[in-house]
């Protein structure tokens, strides 16, 4: 079957066009490489039997890249677009984290609190053990109050009343561990999380999410209610069965919708992950989104039950693994070519995504599909890996502090002049005993004889506001240095680091 490709914005009704913004032009490297993203993409839908997907790009705070392949439905063929509707499963659990978060800052709960504090159906609870911790909502935001993984399972309790759920705490529910010792991924965690917004709240999870983090982030295609949105918009769910795609009931929104339930567009998520990236760096810029920039860069921190993990995507097998833990409502990983990472996937009867955020780098890449347990982390790691390739996933540069700048000068000045003794103010109170002043101008001759005068008017790269490395070029060779300054006030030098760089 052939699939057409559709760049966006069509589709639309009348009503809802003022409230999207066309994707701003793709800077000219991703736009060169923009056949290759196609083909990707296009190719992972083909082999995995895929109706339609959808994907997009976002590059400093812009919708760079929004397009859909495929169609939504298969009996009428309507075409893929930015503008069409997918659930994105358990893609859902960061709005829920947020929407917790947002609560704390706003001094209605802690993290650490216990969880029955705010669902008294958790109190007549029997934990495994007579020594196990009680849950505390720190514990579900990181998947690690005790429950068991629950995927198969939890996946169809979306459409749950709260009636029902409330019955099903009242009665308990086993463990699978001592809470607290371990990372288990569990569905009814993010059930639990969702109960307290709503308790503590005073509203539903679905009005608070929407009303709290959908609506003031510009995301109006976005909801949980996924019926009140004309079905022209909609992704229909499909699995592949015995050869052919057989369509998935849709489920309505539930109790279990705090983890897996919200459905958004290219376009409207676009405008989240823009928001998401904005927390870092981090600076002192007014706040302009409905969580505090601090809040949002919570979600990397979790209880840190760290593993290794394979990298997703054609360089799997061959690549090193990934340093990953869960955060809340996020996976945060190091990746040995990417850096650090922020990604969640989302699996759900009829459909499948991916968001993969690299904040050093400002971009996102996302992704969904409707087809069932849709793996597209693949394809979203491949063209991290591609645009990587093409130079395109640039760090940004940390400033330089004015501290920093007044010591790297006095470092230029100690080199130029073959002592210490000028600058002696600027040097802590470990410097010389760490090595001796004698040390320091034996070892200041050799480097001023072996290289030479070097040019220390070249710029300092900072790695944090209080060091940083800089290479200088000289008459015979380069001198590469590292400036570590003391906590101290003014700022000091606590360490300085000298060497010829290995041929």
């Amino acid at each position: 079957m052939r699939f057409l490709l559709f760049l966006i914005a069509l589709a639309m009704p009348a009503s809802a066009i003022s409230q999207v913004q066309a994707p701003k032009p793709a800077p000219p490297t991703i736009a060169a490489t923009a056949p290759e993203i196609d083909r990707i993409f296009a190719d992972f839908m083909l082999d995995n039997h895929l109706p339609g997907i959808a994907y997009g790009i976002v590059v400093e705070g812009r919708l760079v890249v929004a397009r859909g392949l495929g169609v939504l439905d298969v009996r009428s063929r309507r075409p893929v677009t930015a503008d069409s509707l997918f659930r994105i499963a358990s893609m859902t659990k960061a709005f829920t984290a947020l929407a917790i978060l947002k609560l704390r800052d706003q001094g209605r709960l802690r993290l650490d609190d216990l969880a029955e504090t705010y669902i008294p159906e958790m109190r007549g609870w029997q934990y495994p053990t007579a020594d196990s911790p009680r849950i505390t909502i720190r514990h579900l935001l990181t998947h690690s109050g005790g429950l068991v993984t629950d995927n198969p399972w939890g996946d169809r309790q979306q459409p749950l009343s709260e009636a029902e759920f409330t019955r099903m705490l009242q009665h308990g529910v086993p463990f699978s561990r001592v809470p607290g010792s371990a990372f288990e991924y569990s569905n009814f965690d993010f059930a639990l999380l969702g109960r307290i917004v709503a308790n503590v709240s005073g509203r539903s999870y679905r009005e608070y999410v929407e009303s709290e983090i959908l609506r003031p982030l510009g995301m109006r295609s976005s909801g949980f209610e996924v019926t009140e949105w004309p079905i022209e918009r909609r992704a229909i769910g499909y699995r592949w069965d015995e050869g052919r795609w057989v369509e998935e009931p849709t489920m309505r929104h539930g109790a279990f919708g705090a983890m897996g339930g919200l459905q958004t567009s290219v376009n409207d998520y676009g405008r989240y992950v823009a928001w998401l990236l904005s927390a870092w760096p981090a600076r002192s810029d007014p706040e302009t989104g409905p969580i505090s920039r601090s809040s949002v860069r919570e979600l990397r921190q979790g209880a840190n039950f760290a593993y290794l993990r394979p990298r997703f995507g054609r360089t799997a097998s061959t690549a090193c693994r990934l340093a990953a833990t869960y955060g809340m409502g996020m996976f945060a990983a190091t990746d040995c070519d990417l850096g650090f990472t922020l990604y969640h996937g989302g699996g759900y009867p009829g459909y499948g995504s991916h968001i993969l955020l690299l904040p050093d780098n400002g971009i996102g890449i996302f992704a969904f599909a409707n087809g069932t347990y849709a793996g597209v982390s693949s394809p979203v790691w491949d063209v991290a890996l591609l645009l990587r390739e093409r130079n395109v996933l640039t760090a940004r540069p940390i400033p330089v502090t004015p501290a920093l700048l007044h010591a790297y000068a006095a470092v230029g000045r100690i080199y130029g002049l073959g002592n210490l003794a000028a600058e002696r103010s600027m040097l802590s109170m470990n410097f010389f005993r760490d090595h001796s002043e004698q040390w320091w101008l034996t070892d200041l001759g050799r480097l001023r004889t072996q290289v030479g005068s070097c040019n220390t008017e070249v710029p300092i790269a900072a790695s944090t506001a209080l060091a940083g490395r800089f290479t200088w070029r000289c008459e015979h060779g380069r001198l590469s240095g590292f400036i570590q300054l003391a906590p101290t006030d003014p700022p000091t030098i606590q360490q300085l680091d000298l060497s010829m760089p290995t041929p």
